[in-house]
């Protein structure tokens, strides 16, 4: 008998993919601390679970590849136990079943209860908000809904999680006060579509009620939304932006293109005009807003034509922030139909040429904060410099703002007032005011 299995068992609990899978993976950490159980957090465990990304092909790979490696830990006799949970699993589980059969189970999205049962615990009802947060103490991701009912071509998101499906107001408040006592002081509002928030629950679109419920949480000094769909978009949450001062004036809403036969294809539901129309709107309605979006290219029946006119409008909108992706050909989506007819290399070219616009953009947007003061939140000391965000920018994906660490002590968590000091493409260089 190998003596690792006299051990008490302790539940090692791996996060792939995005941030809504963050926060399932500290449910279900919250859940097994509940039961008595000992948790961590991609750290060294003998039973590992395993919570994965089925999003795009890049993503699928990893989850596929550490899988494997986990495997092959079970096999060196390394850990005892493999469980994998997530999107691919949702997606692929009998493929895997078949591929990969010596995980001890699979489990898809929604069969939160059932891991728990396998890995030993009870699935606690009365737990709202009983979370093992993973993220640095000061911010915390606050998922507001599953699912989503919109149909674009490209997205294999409803497969995997679902129709949409909201929390209601009064569990997302306990949630966030019992974040805020634990010392999160900043709040990432996630969804598959933020814009959607309360239609099945309350009839209407509720994202700004749910807002001004959530500013009035104490301790809680930021709060940030993300993934919002450009198509029924709620004007009165920008009334709650403006009148209050928690709410980051910064929205992330991915536009995915410009072109309206591929908007069309894509099955947005919008064009070039509206979505125009639209950004015009906010940055009336909140002058100091910083947008964020994300780009395809690389879509089937994408031409050279429709790739100009997309990158046309990326100089001419000057976004604060910016991602662009290259197209993953995904069974089971309605553009699966559809010829994957971009060759991989002017994908990524197109790519590559987006991004370069956009770090030209974003240089001389950060020029002109030279001198400028504005207050950040310390993440983390990195080398020689603490590492923080103003309001305009999210954790992981967006610009941040240098200090130097052998001028000045900043406790990570704390909020400061800096000057800026030197700016390059997408970081500040600032120091404390």
């Amino acid at each position: 008998m190998r003596t690792k299995t006299l051990k008490k068992n302790k539940i090692n609990v791996i996060t792939l993919g995005c941030s809504k899978n963050v926060y399932d993976s500290e449910v279900l950490m919250g859940q097994l601390k509940a039961s008595g159980k000992e948790v961590v957090h991609e750290e060294e465990g003998n039973i590992v679970v395993i919570n994965t990304c089925g999003f795009i092909n890049n993503a699928k790979e990893e989850s596929v590849n550490t899988i494997l490696d986990y495997m092959q830990k079970k096999e060196d006799g390394d850990v005892d136990k493999v469980f994998v949970t997530g999107c691919l699993s949702e997606r692929y589980k009998p493929d895997l079943q078949k591929e990969i059969p010596n995980v001890d189970q699979y489990f898809g999205t929604t069969e939160l209860p059932q891991l728990l049962k396998a890995l030993g615990a009870d699935y606690k009802h009365e737990l709202i908000g009983e979370r093992l947060t993973t993220t640095p103490k000061n911010y915390a991701y606050l998922k507001i809904a599953e699912g989503c009912d919109r149909p674009c071509s490209f997205c294999a998101i409803p497969l995997m999680r679902g129709k949409h499906k909201s929390t209601p107001i009064e569990n997302l408040v306990i949630e966030a006060e019992k974040l805020a006592a634990a010392g999160v002081k900043e709040l990432v509002l996630i969804a598959q579509d933020l814009t959607y928030y309360g239609l099945d629950l309350y009839k209407k679109r509720n994202l700004a009620e749910l807002l001004e419920a959530l500013v009035k949480v104490e301790g809680i000094e930021w709060i940030r939304l993300h993934y919002a769909f450009p198509t029924g978009f709620p004007m009165d949450v920008l009334d709650v932006m403006k009148r209050e001062p928690k709410i980051c004036n910064y929205l992330d809403i991915p536009l995915q293109h410009i072109s309206d036969k591929i908007l069309k294809s894509m099955r947005r539901g919008t064009t070039q005009e509206k979505t125009t129309k639209l950004l015009k709107e906010f940055r009336a309605a909140v002058p100091e807003m910083t947008i964020r979006t994300t780009l395809i290219v690389g879509y089937p029946g994408e031409t050279e034509e429709d790739y100009q006119t997309l990158k046309a409008w990326v100089e001419a909108m000057r976004f604060e922030r910016l991602g662009c992706f290259t197209y993953s050909h995904e069974e089971n989506t309605h553009a699966f139909n559809l010829e994957d007819d971009v060759p991989e290399e002017v994908k990524l070219a197109r790519a590559n040429e987006i991004m370069e616009i956009q770090s030209q953009i974003s240089w001389e947007l950060n020029q002109a904060k030279i001198g400028e003061i504005f207050k950040v939140v310390i993440d983390r000391k990195e080398g020689e410099h603490f590492v923080g965000r103003t309001e305009f920018d999210s954790p992981d994906v967006d610009n941040e703002v240098l200090i130097d660490a052998s001028k000045t002590y900043l406790k990570t968590g704390e909020f400061t007032t800096v000057k800026v000091t030197e700016a390059a493409d997408f970081d500040l260089y600032a120091e404390v005011v």
